[in-house]
């Protein structure tokens, strides 16, 4: 397998991996808070410090490409994005609920086949970013903003009778307490996307040629940054 430096940024949890061989070689993260821009620098630097050491060289960079939070996706296209024009590599891109529906795949190991993965990543009050997908990624239903009420997956449930319904990722912690499928389903709230569950997708991409445009590729927002005015205080 190649060497893949994959950065991941789209929640509050800040990753950078180096991975090679089905393994994960070296990797920096932080879970909490939005610090993106004060540790993705060092985080990558620390990567790269340890391809040197090993006399390894990066043959590609991944980046998930959301849907998630504005400004961390920004900042790990725009690191990713440095890194490519200055080594001369290429840029491979890789959606953010696949990488919760693999963590989901590698996490249990007593799946029928049939499951239809539903990730779900946290959109703020009561709307998620969710996808659909069977075991082999193949997208049921297209990446999309949902606001979760009882019935929002019913339809999906419907279509696919008799098929377990799997909730992934923070958004399904929302979700947990709200949807009138729980006799079908499985919620797996504490999935999160991470640099090193980019590893079975981003060789994937790297076998196939997938890459990216390194000057205009732009990270997936899904929707558009609303600044908010902080209150003022009493």
């Amino acid at each position: 397998m190649s060497v893949i430096l994959n950065i991941e940024t789209s929640t509050q949890c800040c990753s950078a991996a180096v991975c090679a061989d089905g393994e994960v070689l070296f990797e920096k993260i932080e879970r909490e808070g939005m610090n993106h821009a004060r540790l993705l620098a060092p985080f990558v630097q620390e990567c790269t410090d340890y391809l040197k050491r090993h006399d390894r060289k990066p043959e590609a960079v991944a980046v998930s490409m959301g849907p998630g939070s504005y400004t961390g996706l920004r900042i790990g296209m725009s690191m990713a994005k440095g890194l490519c024009e200055a080594l001369g590599l290429p840029l491979i891109g890789i959606p953010t609920l696949q990488i919760l529906a693999v963590k989901a795949m590698f996490a249990r190991y007593d799946w029928e086949g049939d499951e239809i993965l539903v990730p779900m990543l946290d959109a703020r009050r009561m709307e998620v970013y969710t996808a659909s997908y069977d075991f082999s990624l193949k997208e049921l239903e297209a990446t999309r903003p949902v606001i979760l009420e009882a019935d929002s997956f019913v339809s999906l449930q419907e279509k696919y009778h008799g098929r377990r319904l799997v909730f992934i990722g923070d958004g399904a912690k929302k979700a947990q307490g709200v949807l009138n499928v729980q006799d079908n389903a499985l919620f797996m709230p504490d999935i999160y996307p991470d640099a090193r569950g980019m590893m079975a997708l981003a060789d994937r991409a790297m076998r196939s040629s997938e890459f990216l445009d390194t000057a205009y590729s732009v990270p997936f927002y899904l929707k558009e940054f609303q600044a908010t005015v902080p209150k003022k205080p009493f």
